[in-house]
C-alpha cells in the first residue's frame, strides 16, 4: 500500500518537518510505502529530496486544488495523513487544507500537534471540519484526546492517542561526554530546540542565576537556532535579549549557546551529558513538545512549568513541575536535584522506562495497526457497495 504524508519536511527546520522525516523512516522499516506532499513557504526555497512528490506552496489556493487533483486522480495513494498545525497551512488559521479535503475522495488521518482548550471561533471550526471527515484523529495525549472530543466533537470512535516518537538514542557516558565537550566537572542544565520568544529561556537563565552562588561552576546549554520563520521577520532580536540578559547577570561563564539546528546525533550526545533538563515553557496550554519527549528518550531527570503536555508527561513522579512559570521556583526544584542525587536518579530511571515505549519502531508500529484498520475498512466497505449494486 502507499501512504502519503502532507506536512512540513526536511530541509525545512522544524519540529513537524522532523517529525515527519522520522515517522515515514519508522514506516518504511515495517515495509510501508510512504510518500511526501510537502508545504513550503512562498519565501523559501527547499531542494527536497526524492520521496517528496508534491510541494505545496503555503499561500497559494489553487496548488491545494492542484495536490487534490493529484491525490485523486493517483491510483497509488490508497491514504493521506495530515499533519496538523494552524501555522503549516495558508489562509486564516491554515484553512486552506480544507479547500483539499473538501474534495478528497481517500481517507485521511489528522495527526494534531496542537490541540487549543481556548481556540478562537475560527480555529475551533477549522479543526471541527477537517475531524469530521477525518477516517481518524491522532492525539499525542490523553488530554488532547479529551479536548478534541470535547471541545472540537471528534467522534469518538475515531480518536486514538499516540505517543510523540523518539529516536533509538544510544547511551552514553555522561563523564565522557562532558570532558569531550569542556564541561568536565561541571553540573549541567539544557534546554533544546528552535528558539523563539515563548520558550520561557529568560526564565531558564534568571532561575540559574539564583543557583550560582552556590554552585559555580554550573553550567545551562541553551542548544539550537533561532526559528527560520522568526528569523527571516525579526532577526536575532530574541537571542540577542537572552545573550544582554546573561551578560547583565554576569553569567558568561555560566550560559552558553550552541546557535546550530542539531542533528539527531548532536542531541543525544548533549542530552546524555545533562544532569537536569528544563523546560520552561510559560504557555500553559502547550499541548505537545517533542523537545520534552527527546528528553524522557534519553532517561533525563526533568523540572518544568506545568504546562498541559509536560503535567500529563511527568505524571506519576517522573519529573519536577513548578506550579507558575517563575525562575524562583523553577531554581528551587533545581537545587533540590543538585541536592539529591538519589532523587535524580529516580527521575532519570522513571523516565527512561517510558520513553523506551515512545521510540519510533514501537510508534511506528501503532500508525501501522491504525493504518491497516482503516484501510481493512474501506476495502470491506467498497466490497459490501460492489456486492449490494450487482444483486
Amino acid at each position: 500500500m502507499s501512504i502519503l504524508n502532507l506536512g512540513t519536511y526536511p530541509p525545512n527546520q522544524c519540529g513537524i518537518a522532523t517529525f515527519s522525516m522520522d515517522l515515514r523512516r519508522s514506516l518504511l522499516k515495517n515495509n510501508y510505502d510512504i510518500k511526501v506532499m510537502a508545504v513550503s513557504d512562498e519565501n523559501f526555497q527547499y531542494t527536497y529530496p526524492n520521496e517528496v512528490l508534491f510541494d505545496i506552496k503555503q499561500s497559494d489556493k489553487q496548488d491545494y486544488r492542484k495536490a487534490v487533483q493529484f491525490i485523486n486522480s493517483s491510483k497509488a495513494v490508497q491514504l493521506l495523513i495530515i499533519q496538523h498545525e494552524y501555522g503549516i497551512y495558508g489562509g486564516e488559521d491554515g484553512d486552506y487544507i480544507l479547500e483539499l479535503t473538501q474534495e478528497l475522495h481517500k481517507p485521511y488521518i489528522v495527526v494534531t500537534h496542537t490541540v487549543l482548550p481556548q481556540p478562537s471561533k475560527h480555529q475551533k471550526q477549522v479543526l471541527y471540519q477537517l475531524c469530521q471527515n477525518a477516517a481518524a484523529v491522532v492525539g499525542m495525549t490523553h488530554k488532547s484526546a479529551e479536548l478534541l472530543s470535547n471541545l472540537y466533537e471528534a467522534p469518538a470512535e475515531l480518536i486514538h492517542v499516540i505517543p510523540h516518537g523518539v529516536p533509538e538514542f544510544k547511551k552514553q557516558s555522561s563523564s565522557s561526554l562532558k570532558k569531550w565537550y569542556g564541561l568536565e566537572g561541571r553540573e549541567v542544565i539544557s534546554t533544546f530546540g528552535l528558539i523563539g520568544p515563548g520558550k520561557g529561556l529568560e526564565l531558564g537563565i534568571e532561575a540559574v542565576a539564583l543557583l550560582v552562588n552556590d554552585w559555580p561552576q554550573i553550567c545551562y546549554l541553551i542548544l539550537g537556532q533561532t526559528h527560520p520563520m522568526l528569523k527571516k521577520y525579526e532577526g536575532e532580536r530574541y537571542r540577542n535579549m537572552l545573550e544582554d540578559k546573561v551578560r547583565n547577570l554576569g553569567l558568561e561563564n555560566n550560559v552558553r549557546f550552541v546557535n546550530k539546528y542539531l542533528s539527531d546525533e548532536e542531541i543525544g550526545e548533549f542530552l546524555y551529558m545533562t544532569d537536569i533538563y528544563l523546560s520552561p515553557y510559560p504557555n500553559k496550554d502547550q499541548a505537545v513538545s517533542g523537545t520534552m519527549a527527546f528528553a524522557v528518550g534519553c532517561g533525563r531527570a526533568i523540572v518544568s512549568t506545568s504546562y498541559a503536555y509536560a503535567t500529563e508527561v511527568l505524571a506519576g513522579k517522573r519529573g519536577l513541575l513548578a506550579q507558575n512559570p517563575e525562575p524562583e521556583k523553577l531554581s528551587y526544584l533545581i537545587r533540590s536535584l543538585l541536592l539529591d542525587e538519589a532523587l535524580r536518579t529516580r527521575l532519570q530511571n522513571r523516565s527512561f522506562e517510558l520513553g523506551k515505549s515512545w521510540t519510533w519502531v514501537n510508534i511506528g508500529k501503532q500508525y501501522q495497526s491504525l493504518f491497516k484498520q482503516i484501510l481493512d475498512e474501506k476495502y470491506i466497505n467498497e466490497e459490501h457497495i460492489l456486492s449490494y449494486g450487482g444483486l
